[in-house]
């Protein structure tokens, strides 16, 4: 017997191709006109605005209201910053002609939007009372990319950015913790199911015009690391250059501290590669956009209404189902195009399966079956999509703590790196070794205390520098 050719490259064969074909035939993502540029397609978006829906809820929830500035930013908005300006001049879009006329002043595709968003805090903020003032948007932004890939590093891309501001460091600083664990490290583990390492960033990684940035990163299947998110002390610098002051209980006039944070639509190339294996993508329960499907394996009427019977039931229960009834194509090509999708659970139901009234039921993330009564198909899919959420991200962080080195000098460092990540203490690392390492291509992803919490300062010693290759 032959054996069938694998549907998308073998990950061990050649991981980008792996990636692309998953891209491609799990109809996720193509390339733009415009080289760069991304076009999302429905199951892509699908699973964006599962994303947008689980971290807004988080947002709202520590406290920050949505809002909405301008794509265009006055080009003079941005020098306004030199740290911020210089950090991101070789990325910027500008636009020198509206209307078939030459500008005034050019102004900028955002790539970011501290600075327009701080023109109009520096208006809505007076006193003591307007503080904290908390903001996120939900917007696109462009920064010229010269080495694109899709969803991982695009010229346009979608995220959200929030920017608040605080009337003393601490209380800046405490939020930006909070947003860093309590909505985007909360997301990351308990709905996309992918561990997280958290620290802060060296100050050759920090956040341009950021005092502090904080990150949060993930090992991907073939062991370099991705930044899944993060969170920046910005300090006084922004609202020194736009006079951001508010009057204080005794009456003193004095800067607010400030903070900005976000994720974007590079969590779905995260997704991908933190979870895929050699027949597509493993789609965690929590955040599939569809949890169920369940499949008609024959073109028969009774079995068709059996399915969709079913499907009813299992709304009913909370579980987003969809049907396929689409018996014009062969069964097994539409069994693999679900599990190229990575939906959680297959039903399968077929005229014997009606005949002895029951379904045949498919993991995602094993390949085990089991013939399941109809009447018991709800109940059994509610506990095997819990028990599969916990799986994956049981066996995504057994998996990356197994490829996590301790080091103790630069040498070994190197070599650890290139097959998952090194941890070695910043002390003997430091900034010289962090340059030699670079040459490499290897960057320290986060400074983080031994037992792998969050530092409270730069400055604490014994911090352990994250060390691996990376998108």
């Amino acid at each position: 017997m032959v054996a069938q050719k694998s549907v998308v490259t073998p990950q061990s064969e050649d991981f980008p191709r792996w990636y692309q074909d998953v891209l491609n035939k799990a109809e996720l993502a193509e390339n733009g006109p415009v080289r760069g540029t991304m076009v999302i397609r429905p199951y892509g978006y699908a699973l964006w605005e599962r994303m947008q829906a689980e971290v807004d809820q988080r947002i709202k929830a520590a406290g920050a209201d949505n809002a909405y500035f301008p794509l265009f930013i006055p080009e003079s908005y941005l020098h306004k910053e030199s740290d911020h300006v210089e950090g991101f001049s070789p990325e910027l879009a500008v636009v020198t002609m509206g209307g078939g006329r030459e500008l005034a002043e050019p102004v900028v595709v955002r790539p970011t939007s501290e600075t327009i968003i701080n023109a109009y805090l520096s208006k809505w903020i007076q006193s003591h009372r307007d503080l904290p003032m908390l903001i996120n948007q939900w917007a696109n932004v462009v920064r010229w990319e010269m080495r694109p890939r899709i969803f991982l590093r695009t010229t346009e891309f979608l995220w959200q950015e929030g920017h608040t501001a605080h009337a003393s460091q601490q209380s800046a600083r405490t939020y930006a913790a909070k947003i860093l664990h309590e909505v985007y490290r909360d997301f990351m583990e308990q709905v996309l199911a992918i561990p997280v390492l958290v620290g802060y960033k060296t100050a050759a990684e920090r956040f341009p015009g950021a005092i502090n940035s904080m990150c949060l990163e993930a090992m991907m299947r073939d062991t370099k690391a991705l930044q899944m998110g993060t969170s920046h002390e910005l300090g006084q610098s922004f609202a020194t250059m736009f006079d951001i002051t508010y009057l204080d209980a005794e009456g003193n006039q004095e800067h607010v501290w400030q903070t900005s944070w976000g994720v974007s639509s590079r969590m779905v190339g995260g997704l991908i590669m933190a979870h895929g294996d050699d027949r597509g993508m493993v789609v965690p329960p929590r955040l599939a956009p569809t949890q169920a499907v369940v499949v008609a394996v024959r073109s028969d009427a009774n079995v068709v209404e059996a399915c969709h019977s079913l499907a009813t039931e299992l709304h009913a229960k909370g579980v987003r189902v969809k049907v396929d009834d689409a018996t014009d194509t062969g069964f097994g090509r539409r069994a693999t195009n679900w599990e190229l999708k990575g939906v959680p659970m297959r039903v399968e139901i077929g005229p014997r399966d009606l005949e002895q009234q029951q379904a045949t039921v498919v993991s995602r993330i094993g390949t085990e079956k089991q013939a399941v009564g109809l009447g018991d198909v709800p109940a059994v899919l509610v506990r095997e999509l819990d028990r599969a959420q916990q799986a994956i991200l049981a066996t995504a962080t057994a998996w990356r703590d197994s490829k996590i080195v301790d080091v103790n000098n630069l040498s070994t460092a190197r070599e650890a790196a290139q097959v998952g990540f090194a941890r070695i203490p910043w002390q003997v690392l430091g900034t010289e070794g962090e340059a030699a390492l670079a040459k490499d291509a290897i960057s320290v992803r986060c400074l983080q205390r031994a037992d792998g919490s969050l530092p409270q300062a730069m400055e604490e010693p014994d911090l352990m520098a994250i060390c691996a290759r990376s998108y």
